[in-house]
């Protein structure tokens, strides 16, 4: 489990493409390896992977290739950075919401809006899937936990702090890119009974 506090940046510092997956190598460094051991679970962008091997700094993960598909890890180069965070613990302070690392979809950055101490970012996502997102409500961005703002049609929007910026990908991210999002469980969850229950009684 996560909980979409992304604790920093890591840089991508190699690629081993194999037969339907490859390995990245990515340094961790700081909080964000002590105490890492083979096994444990990361969050790339959101995308929980499997630490393989530890050498130092430099880790290792596989990536099978529906992830690979699925996310916008298959888009990664040399020298990209990924959203860092760790498997929370029992009894940490969870600051943002409780995020599985299971990726619902990549949805795509349509508008930056910059101002004086904050930035607002416009995403888009499939038609049927903005049922999901819900204004006030919580969703996971590249592993970050977000208040979401407003909702335009297939388009919604966060606003973003300056700590935010410095601490994620979210400072350098322009319109077309490509951004992993997870939708809150418990938001799903409810749409999901709301339209079961309504379709029964239309029968």
């Amino acid at each position: 489990m996560f909980t979409g506090i992304v604790q920093g940046m890591a840089q991508v510092i190699a690629i081993e493409k194999k037969d339907k997956f490859q390995t990245h190598t990515v340094e961790l460094t700081g909080a964000m390896n002590q105490g890492l051991e083979i096994g444990a679970s990361v969050a790339h962008n959101g995308c929980c992977l499997t630490v393989t091997n530890i050498n130092g700094n430099r880790v290792d993960f596989d990536l099978m290739q529906a992830t690979l598909a699925l996310t916008n890890l298959g888009e990664l180069a040399v020298g990209d950075r990924v959203n860092i965070e760790r498997a929370a613990k029992f009894g940490d302070e969870i600051g943002g919401h409780s995020m599985s690392g299971h990726i619902s979809l990549v949805g795509e950055v349509v508008d930056v809006i910059d101002t004086p101490n904050n930035r607002t970012i416009w995403f888009e996502v499939p038609q049927e899937m903005i049922k999901y997102v819900l204004a006030k409500g919580y969703i996971g961005l590249d592993g970050c936990s977000l208040t979401i703002g407003e909702v335009e049609g297939t388009r919604f929007s966060v606003h973003l702090i300056p700590e935010t910026l410095q601490r994620t990908l979210f400072g350098s991210r322009k319109v077309g890119d490509k951004i992993n999002v997870e939708f809150d469980p418990q938001t799903q969850a409810i749409v999901d009974t709301v339209e079961r229950v309504l379709a029964s009684k239309s029968l």
